[in-house]
């Protein structure tokens, strides 16, 4: 009878174990950005006046996404993320028409060894320096990027094709790399490599990140490689719109926290080389950013934040030009939490641009501006599920 007793006790614990080992989750996710706004002065063919617009993603872009693991026992996990960006104003698909354009990635994660992804994923300088910037996706995020996104800390392109691995947190240490194939039989050509850190001690964190994307050529529409060149123009971005050979970018932050303020300084440096944007002709061009940021929490309720960034543009060949470009840009920005999942926001953003013939163009302003000068007030509300 006890032999009996022990058989089923034991059959019991491991149809237990099995189903334990065998649970999975599957998880829809989303947020929605709508908004109204203002834009002092924007350039449309020869005339130029002042733009109002109804928007979507004046802070974070509205995006609805599924994420899944299953456990496979011993520690080892499978996952995926399928996530979709739209526009709430008209339905229409971010991301150049892709069904999943700003992620798609399937993976294992392991207590002991990390994570490996594979799919069209983000880059280490968005993995791990974004967080510390005014571009963080807690904080202003699209409208506070740098000029242009030449650093693509807003991630205005995510990188296909690529395998990525992700660290586990040892003591606050994290680190990770990523690698996207050009799928061409030109191994070299329009392929993409990363490579990033953080660390975070109580009100310490301390982060760097590096990426490298190379030119377009050889690419097709039926294969792009890491990077599309369609979609670039579609985001407007200011790295492989411009047609450059070899895009670097690198850089490092710093944040630190004392009771309900929270004050950041991030530094990256952008170099297009081959380049033929800002009338340089076969030329290099480059961006160093300086940024400032300050986040406060006034209220359970109330979020205040403010930052300032330096961009010091050098173009090789100024003939267009005669000067090379400078830009400066201040942003405020207020919430108020409704609840855990929904907010009303408040910003206000102003652009100085310098140098002969150059102008202010802030991120999601709807346009250039016609002058030096640009200034975008937008308010709006998100929810997320």
């Amino acid at each position: 009878m006890k032999n009996k007793i022990s058989l089923a006790a034991a059959v019991a614990a491991s149809l237990v174990a099995s189903s334990a080992h065998a649970q999975s989750s599957v998880t829809l996710y989303g947020l929605i950005d709508a908004g109204l706004m203002y834009t002092n002065n924007v350039a449309s063919g020869k005339t130029s006046g002042a733009l109002w617009q109804a928007t979507s993603g004046n802070v974070n872009g509205s995006r609805f996404g599924v994420r899944g693991s299953e456990d496979l026992g011993g520690g080892l996990k499978a996952l995926f993320v399928l996530e979709n960006g739209f526009n709430v104003q008209n339905g229409k698909l971010g991301q150049d028409g892709r069904m999943f354009g700003r992620q798609a990635f399937v993976g294992l994660a392991s207590d002991q060894f990390g994570m490996l992804t594979l799919g069209r994923q983000y880059d280490s300088l968005v993995d791990y320096v974004a967080p510390l910037s005014a571009t963080a996706g807690t904080f202003g995020d699209t409208g506070f990027a740098h000029p242009f996104d030449n650093d693509n800390l807003n991630h205005s392109l995510r990188i296909s094709n690529a395998v990525k691995y992700t660290s586990n947190n040892y003591a606050g240490l994290k680190f990770g790399a990523l690698y996207a194939f050009s799928n061409q039989t030109d191994f070299a050509a329009n392929r993409a490599y990363s490579f990033g850190a953080s660390y975070n001690n109580g009100p310490l964190a301390i982060a760097g990140g590096y990426l490298q994307l190379n030119g377009t050529t050889g690419a097709t529409a039926s294969s792009p490689g890491a990077v599309d060149l369609a979609e670039s123009t579609a985001n407007g971005k200011g790295g492989f719109a411009l047609g450059a050979d070899r895009m670097r970018s690198f850089g490092g932050g710093i944040n630190y926290t004392f009771g309900p303020a929270t004050a950041g300084f991030v530094f990256t440096r952008s170099e297009y080389a081959g380049s033929t944007s800002f009338g340089s002709t076969g030329g290099d061009v480059s961006f160093n950013n300086y940024e400032v940021n300050g986040r406060y929490v006034l209220t359970p309720h109330v979020n205040l934040g403010i930052a300032y960034t330096y961009t010091d543009g050098h173009v090789d060949q100024t003939s267009t030009f005669g000067a090379d470009p400078k830009w400066h840009q201040v942003d405020l920005q207020a919430v108020y939490k409704l609840s855990k999942r929904t907010d009303l926001y408040a910003e206000a953003m102003y652009q100085h641009a310098s140098g002969h013939n150059y102008v202010a163009f802030i991120n999601t302003a709807g346009g250039a501006s016609s002058t030096a000068n640009q200034v975008v007030a937008t308010a709006g509300l998100r929810a997320r599920f």
